[in-house]
């Protein structure tokens, strides 16, 4: 066990194996929501629920055990939000529209070719390159604005925000016992953070649930199914063992390439440009919490972490659920203390358990997250204090883009996809173009022909 322990480094990283795991735990419980999200979202597209479920539970430990063995890093993965609703709510739909009667096996077909380009890029060494290649106050700017994007996903998770046709956004219902229960646990964890208590993001993730079910007992809290108010107590009638992987497993249409070369490519851009670049700023991001950025603002043995990202992402293909990616709640492990691949391999037992005790895992609400999530994005936003606002006008620029970008286009890659196109136009107007270096030229490229996307889309 010690010389397991030792690959981890945990004295250098001034940590040990109880902060670990409260850290892994943490990451795991800020986003075990996917869990439930993502077989409910896929099985819309026609995908059996039941095998999307575990699909997603073992893809994410897999490629959250190979992030912590031979990276290191305190980075949990699992399929990520937004590219599954891409996957269910457009490439399905209009693979479908084309005549295909499993529209949903083209988007894994799809994606398995994502995660094989990844591969390839990460061999030949693009995406550690254009990790290390970010100037730092986009940096800076990326991890603040991860901070309000977290932010903004947890407000909304428990209520605290809501749509608006004049205003866009505005404050939600108030009075209801989602708001007001998010809010306590955010006080709980304010508190518990000032007198330096361990786990205290944990601890109000739990509080917040504990206090949901005494809700739910009194009545307060009144579970209604059809407008998504769930019972906040684990269900163990339907047993515990997982679902069967049999209907999503290794199903591909590859026939469809033949046919439809231009929109399969383009379904595949589009899956790559948002994984590429949400990979990038959440390494970024959780590194930059976390103190793991060197004097540089590099990130050490970035390699072995994007292939992590990529053998996870073919992984997924395989075993049937969208694209696995790098997860930005896995700052809130980070804010516990996490610091090496040890949280990261706690996250990943987390989801081998969960796939027996699914109840108790989807029973844990949205707006129990939330408090852990506004919190983090709290402690991110200090990234704000590094950034220089009266140097280079190409870093200030792009280093404030990326920041409000985020949140304002619900987007982490949007965010730096506006950073980096401001950046490298105003280094070219301001005679600067010997600093732009050549993975900048590449990216800046490859956010061209994303918005020409866009605007035509095929």
């Amino acid at each position: 066990m010690d010389k397991f322990l030792q690959r981890f480094q945990l004295k250098e990283h001034g940590s040990d194996v109880k902060t670990e795991v409260i850290a892994g735990l943490t990451t795991f419980l800020s986003m075990a929501y996917i869990l439930a999200v993502n077989p409910s979202m896929l099985a819309a597209s026609g995908m059996d629920q039941g095998a999307v479920f575990t699909a997603t539970a073992v893809s994410a430990f897999i490629a959250t055990i190979i992030m912590g063995l031979f990276a290191n890093y305190p980075v949990a993965l699992a399929s990520g939000m937004g590219l599954n609703a891409y996957f269910a709510f457009t490439v399905c739909p209009m693979v479908a529209g084309m005549g295909v009667q499993d529209p949903w096996k083209v988007a894994l077909t799809a994606i398995l070719v994502e995660g094989v380009i990844f591969i390839i890029l990460s061999i030949f060494k693009f995406r550690e390159t254009l990790v290390n290649a970010v100037p730092a106050n986009l940096k800076y700017g990326i991890s603040a604005g991860i901070g309000l994007f977290i932010s903004i996903v947890g407000l909304e998770g428990a209520g605290f925000v809501a749509d608006d046709a004049s205003t866009l956004v505005s404050l939600g219902n108030v009075g209801s016992p989602q708001v007001l229960l998010a809010f306590v646990g955010l006080l709980l964890i304010g508190v518990m953070w000032h007198f330096k208590v361990k786990g205290a993001i944990l601890w109000g993730i739990l509080a917040t649930w504990l206090l949901g079910i005494a809700a739910q007992f009194t009545g307060w809290y009144a579970v209604n199914p059809e407008a998504g108010v769930y019972s906040l107590i684990p269900d163990f009638s339907g047993g515990i063992l997982p679902p069967s992987l049999a209907p999503t497993f290794f199903q591909f249409d590859f026939t469809f390439i033949a046919a439809h070369f231009v929109n399969f490519a383009a379904i595949v851009f589009a899956f790559l440009f948002v994984d590429l670049f949400d990979t990038v700023g959440t390494l970024i991001g959780v590194a930059d919490q976390g103190n793991l950025l060197n004097e540089k603002g590099e990130l050490p043995n970035a390699g072995p972490a994007l292939m992590s990202d990529a053998v996870g992402t073919v992984v997924g293909s395989v075993l049937g659920t969208s694209t696995v990616t790098s997860y930005v709640e896995s700052t809130a492990g980070v804010a516990e203390g996490g610091r090496t691949g040890l949280t990261a391999i706690s996250t990943g037992v987390m989801f081998v358990l969960a796939l027996f005790l699914s109840p108790v895992f989807l029973a844990i609400p949205s707006f129990a997250t939330t408090p852990a999530l506004v919190f983090v994005g709290l402690l991110m936003m200090k990234s704000v204090l590094k950034m220089k606002f009266d140097g280079d006008i190409a870093d200030v620029v792009g280093g404030f883009l990326a920041l409000i970008m985020m949140p304002f286009t619900y987007s982490i890659a949007n965010g730096i996809m506006f950073g980096i196109l401001a950046w490298v136009v105003l280094k070219v107007c301001t005679g600067k173009v010997k600093d732009i270096h050549p993975v900048m030229w590449v990216s800046f490229a490859l956010f061209v022909l994303r918005i020409i996307t866009l605007v035509f889309p095929v």
